[in-house]
């Protein structure tokens, strides 16, 4: 078994998800953002995650052994603006509705906690090739 390469799809889950978490946490704060310098409210970002190049390696190509995990691009979420009836807001339109924006609280928070869950995952699996890492080295005494 190759350790480095456990610890290396373990790092690269680590970073997708710390990347993930700051997406979301992102979203959070723009909760309630009517307007950005589009003039539009605030689009909701997703990542579109891919998995990493095998390279040139013939092997791994014909194995189809994944190097692990990376962020490919972030994208806008295209789902409609939330429509609400607020006359006395300052970014109202001429009927009195605000555009708020593609956020959801629950929605978000469900996927933190996803988020969350997969990164303790990775630093569990990368715990674990730890110890098999120093068993093996006991054995070798």
């Amino acid at each position: 078994m190759n350790f480095l390469l456990s610890i290396e799809l373990s790092a690269s889950g680590l970073n997708v998800q710390k990347k993930r978490m700051e997406i979301i946490a992102e979203n959070l704060a723009n909760i309630e953002t009517t307007k950005t310098e589009s003039g539009l409210p605030y689009r909701r970002k997703l990542i579109v995650v891919t998995p990493k190049d095998m390279g040139d390696d013939f092997q791994d190509i014909l194995d189809m052994k994944i190097k692990g995990v990376k962020v490919e691009n972030i994208v806008e979420d295209r789902t409609p603006f939330k429509r609400v009836y607020n006359p006395g807001h300052p970014d109202a339109d001429k009927d009195g509705y605000v555009y708020k924006p593609n956020v959801d609280l629950i929605v978000e928070n469900t996927n933190m906690l996803m988020a969350r869950r997969a990164f303790e995952a990775n630093i569990g699996a990368i715990k674990v090739t730890r110890q098999m890492i120093l068993k093996a080295l006991e054995i070798g005494r």
